[in-house]
């Protein structure tokens, strides 16, 4: 090939084995270029002490932290997509929020009174849905403040507030998990949802059982709270959650919501309340029953008053609202007040089947014959005697009872604390000796036989040998006999002596027919005694038996309700119109009865508990040693009964039936009869005095007044006026002879020999 000049190198191959042959043949060759100068030879390092050890621990430190590292990662994996997974099927599961709203298991009791308004709830009630946008904004933001400050903020679960319980809680000396348990407000719907569980009563003995394990705290129970809570953020909106919140939360009292709750205990709506209100409401998630107002109203303006901090100090309330809401705490209304049922609601309870009640599963109506204004007379009476008659710091108790004829009970007082649900009632539990209060069946008995009003017995010393027992001879309270005496007087005195005789002649199984028959629930005594009131009784069952003497003596069931419907229906299932039942004794004999009484207030052991211008009949009883004071009494249009005592059974001081007893009978019917009409008793006078309008004995010529005792041999008043006449007081004819003696006294004597 021609080039441009000079000699060409020849043509030679490339050496591409020439380390293998020089290796082979032992020649060296240095590479073309500049030849590398020599390096000088490195002395060698000198070991290091035990770098075997630390390259073994140091390998070993690398290889759990890469084992523990993928351990945890793919542990992280798993436990995330099983999460993901129950997430997802809790999403699945979870409904529209608007089925959420009404969480009872449990159905309401809504109470009404006579006049149709609303006194009392029970069961759980539930006020209407409420949602995050139409509540008060000082409630939404009570609660936000209280129980989950940064709920706009998390997606459901706040591992800052979970970290903070348990610090709270192993500080405090509990369990991780015991106490504080960092919920947030979603946690808590969840809890509220029982993680979608329904109740189911074949499962739980009771609901209450099933409502604890829906509350339980533990390891279990927030592993399953975690993906539920994450499912609800998922599916709902975070106003959403509130409002589900706001509808299901318990808040005491039977309230299910804040709905219910701000009508329970404010009279209003959850729309309306103002700080303190809504401080109050928020205080009670905390424990419902303890902090509910109707159950201690200062430890739940304590309770408020911790809410109202946390608000002003989260900027919800300015320095000048939260001064204001400190200053003014909230309290019941009246109409909340008056809405806690008391004794009447829960007498009405438990007179029903308790699928209509305690246990009821649907929303009922219970329609009453409770009248409110003579329920305020009632509390306000009893309230002003113990306020002025009785000593400060007396624990004892009282209770009123106040029917119409017919028996349905118009008020019901069944202690001192009258606002009040679940308390002791005195008047419906409480089996007390009767006392004197007894004596008007052993007369209703005698009257009934023939016997009248001026039939004389003798108020003398007696003594009957009772059968296993000796003798046994009845006192007087006087301490003295009057001789012989017309029968009024001796009911009309309260005379035992005179009583136990008339039930001797009587026979004591017609005396113990009578009373029976007029609602005498309670075993009677078997002895003569049972004269004298030694059978105990409760103060309903003796209201209901005088009203059967006021009804003309027919016997009488006390009842408080007269229909009972679900809600919405027009058809109630039961109910009752009346409580009259069979004649006991006939109408006669009531109506004289009725008269014998009239005495009793008019000159005898009942004056305190006259009624000006109005006519009244009734009968004291004190038992032995006081230990009871009874004081039961009739105008035309009510009866009512008085009981006095302690709890204890211990006896008062200084007080019988004819006196507190009688001035709080007084003080009632004085308030309950104020501007209703003047309507006389129905009683019949006795024949001789038929006709003048108020007779009386007395001495002729002597001055009298109503509040003076009546000695013997007077004679009758004439429109008020004192006849000077000698003519001795006229008397009825005897009763039937029933031994044969021509005298009474005899007969009775006579028949007691007979006898023991």
């Amino acid at each position: 090939m021609a080039g441009t000049g000079g000699r060409q190198r020849p043509l030679v191959a490339d050496r591409r084995y020439a380390s293998r042959q020089a290796t082979q043949s032992g020649a060296k060759t240095p590479p073309p270029g500049k030849p590398k100068t020599p390096r000088k030879p490195r002395s060698p390092r000198p070991p290091r002490r035990g770098g075997g050890l630390s390259g073994l621990v140091l390998g070993l430190f690398g290889f759990l932290f890469a084992v523990i590292w993928g351990a945890v990662w793919r542990a992280t994996a798993v436990v995330g997509i099983i999460l993901g997974l129950a997430t997802f099927y809790f999403y699945s599961q979870l409904p529209d929020y608007t089925a959420l709203l009404d969480g009872r298991n449990r159905g309401s009791v809504t109470l009404i009174d006579t006049n149709g308004q609303v006194f009392a709830w029970r069961g759980e009630t539930f006020g209407g849905q409420t949602t995050a946008e139409n509540v008060s904004p000082f409630l939404k933001n009570a609660i936000i403040a209280t129980e989950d400050k940064r709920f706009y903020r998390h997606f459901g679960v706040s591992p800052r507030g979970i970290a903070s319980a348990i610090a709270i809680n192993l500080s405090e000396g509990r369990g991780p998990l015991e106490g504080n348990g960092g919920s947030t407000i979603t946690q808590q719907v969840a809890k509220l949802l029982c993680l979608g569980t329904a109740y189911d009563p074949k499962r739980w003995k009771t609901e209450a059982d099933y409502e604890t394990d829906c509350r339980s705290g533990g390891i279990k129970r927030k592993i399953k709270e975690i993906p539920y809570a994450l499912a609800m953020e998922v599916k709902y909106s975070k106003n959403e959650i509130l409002t589900i919140y706001f509808n299901r939360a318990y808040l005491g009292a039977g309230a299910r919501g804040f709905e219910a709750a701000a009508q329970r205990y404010f009279g209003i709506s959850a729309t309306n309340v103002n700080p303190q209100q809504a401080a109050m409401l928020a205080g009670l998630l905390k424990a419902p029953s303890t902090y509910a107002p109707t159950t201690n109203l200062k430890r739940s303006q304590e309770r408020a008053g911790m809410v109202l901090a946390l608000m002003h100090e989260q900027g919800y309330l300015t320095d000048a609202e939260w001064q204001d809401a400190r200053a003014h705490p909230a309290t019941l209304s009246e109409a909340a007040q008056a809405r806690a049922g008391g004794y009447f609601a829960d007498w009405v309870m438990d007179s029903i089947p308790d699928y209509f009640g305690k246990n009821a599963t649907a929303d009922v109506v219970i329609r009453t014959t409770l009248d409110q204004r003579i329920q305020t007379a009632a509390e306000e009476a009893l309230k002003s005697i113990f306020d002025t008659k009785v000593k400060d710091g007396s624990t004892a108790e009282a209770a009123i009872v106040v029917m119409s004829a017919d028996g349905a009970v118009r008020a019901m007082v069944g202690g001192r604390k009258t606002k009040v649900s679940g308390a002791f009632n005195r008047a419906t539990q409480a089996k007390r000796q009767t006392g004197s209060t007894f004596k008007p069946f052993v007369y209703a008995a005698a009257l009934d036989l023939g016997w009248t009003p001026d039939s004389i017995v003798d108020d003398a010393p007696l003594t009957i040998n009772v059968r296993g027992s000796g003798p046994w001879s009845p006192k007087n309270y006087e301490k003295e006999f009057l001789g012989p005496i017309p029968i009024w007087r001796a009911l009309a005195k309260s005379i035992n002596t005179a009583t136990v005789r008339v039930s001797q002649s009587v026979g004591l199984d017609a005396v113990r027919k009578v009373a029976s028959d007029f609602g005498f629930a309670s075993d009677l005594a078997e002895g003569p005694a049972v004269a004298l009131g030694v059978s105990e009784s409760t103060l309903l069952e003796m209201t209901g038996a005088y009203a059967g003497i006021l009804n003309g003596g027919s016997s009488v069931r006390p009842y408080g309700l007269t229909d009972l419907r679900l809600k919405g229906e027009q058809e109630p299932l039961f109910g009752a119109e009346t409580g009259i039942g069979e004649r006991v004794i006939s109408e006669k004999a009531a109506r004289e009865l009725m008269w014998m009484m009239h005495q009793g207030v008019e000159q005898g052991t009942g004056m305190r508990a006259r009624l000006d211008g109005r006519q009244v009949a009734g009968k004291t009883g004190t038992t032995q040693a006081a230990r009871d004071a009874w004081f039961i009494g009739f105008t035309a249009d009510y009866v009512a009964g008085v009981w006095m005592g302690y709890d204890d059974n211990r006896p008062l001081t200084g007080v019988t039936g004819g006196g507190l007893p009688a001035q709080i009978w007084h003080e009632v019917m004085a308030r309950v009869e104020e501007g209703q009409p003047v309507t006389p008793l129905p009683m019949a006078l006795p024949e001789e005095w038929r006709g003048q309008p108020d007779p009386r004995n007395v001495y002729p010529g002597q001055a009298w007044s109503s509040g003076d005792p009546i000695p013997e041999g007077g004679v009758p008043v004439v429109d008020g006026q004192l006849v000077t006449s000698d003519r001795p007081v006229p008397q009825a004819p005897q009763p039937p002879a029933r031994q044969g003696p021509q005298s009474f006294g005899e007969a009775i004597d006579s028949m007691l020999r007979q006898l023991y």
